[in-house]
């Protein structure tokens, strides 16, 4: 079955995270430098990645970053190198970009299938096919792509993948079985992983779900959450966050694991949302592996 498949690529991300991680001191040349300004473009679940490596990378000092759609990748803006992410290495959006630089500038793409158009597009290739996924959704790619970064900028993985490992065993919280709606916050890095979240759970079970920076949740987004509905915070809660969203009446999350891992429980929840809907959480109506699109509707680049 669909989602017994995707359920073997969730559990196989504290594996992955090992091999990636034991991957990035070999990289070194080819992965950003300390120093070099950098801008990382991807599309859907990729963009929310070079989010989160964006801000880990400049709050680790290691110099100025940006993540881009990279439809919106402002070509004439000068990087030391740009850094491409895309599972399938063929997305129209992310080759465009890298095709648009012309060699100016130096490029590096992490994929899963490095036989494919982005080997030809980009300076040097990362390939992390043991990551790959026979899923439209991804799971264990993204978060492995994340992983190998995370390493490169000098972090031990050793408690985050503990945590991973627990992720994938640990009964679901039951109380999130039945709400009706979520919202994921993050602060830093961890936006980008509320995001995801946020996504997951609406690709895979078409189930309505938000995501904000944690300290905007304040200014609107707050009154859409009350009973029946929750919030789930990726990192350390604001202060005076959580007697709000008590004062709601909504069901508060606030795990104390490494929010990467925390990620996993929910690709899982999604899993169990769409099962529980009757629906596909491997191939979700109206999407592909990946959007290759027709250059004659001016919709996309070659």
């Amino acid at each position: 079955m669909a989602d017994n498949r995707i359920m073997s690529e969730i559990a196989a991300q504290p594996e992955c995270w090992r091999r990636a991680a034991g991957l990035a001191a070999g990289l070194r040349d080819a992965l950003p430098a300390r120093g070099e300004r950098v801008a990382v473009v991807g599309c859907g679940t990729s963009l929310f990645m070079a989010q989160a490596y964006a801000a880990l990378r400049e709050g680790a000092g290691h110099g100025e970053t940006d993540a881009f759609a990279a439809s919106e990748m402002p070509l004439a803006r000068r990087y030391d190198r740009v850094l491409a992410l895309t599972r399938s290495g063929t997305t129209t959006e992310v080759l465009a970009v890298l095709d648009g630089l012309g060699g100016a500038v130096r490029t590096t793409a992490i994929t899963a299938d490095p036989d494919t158009p982005v080997a030809g597009s980009a300076g040097e290739v990362i390939s992390l096919d043991f990551a790959d996924e026979e899923s439209v959704v991804q799971t264990r790619f993204a978060t492995t792509q994340l992983a190998l970064l995370r390493a490169h900028l000098g972090e031990d993985l050793t408690a985050a993948i503990a945590d991973a490992e627990a992720a994938v065993t640990d009964p679901l919280p039951p109380e999130l079985l039945d709400v009706g709606q979520v919202t994921f916050l993050g602060r830093g890095w961890t936006v980008g992983i509320a995001q995801e979240a946020a996504l997951k759970m609406r690709e895979a079970a078409c189930f309505w779900t938000e995501a904000y920076p944690a300290m905007e949740y304040r200014h609107g987004p707050i009154s859409v959450t009350g009973p029946g509905r929750a919030v789930w915070m990726f990192g350390g809660l604001p202060d005076g966050l959580a007697g709000e969203v008590a004062a709601t009446g909504g069901l508060l999350r606030a795990a104390g694991a490494d929010p990467l891992a925390d990620l996993i429980r929910v690709q899982r929840l999604a899993v169990a949302r769409a099962t529980a809907a009757g629906l596909d959480p491997e191939r979700p109506r109206h999407l592909t592996r990946s959007v290759i699109l027709d250059p004659a509707s001016g919709d996309g680049g070659a």
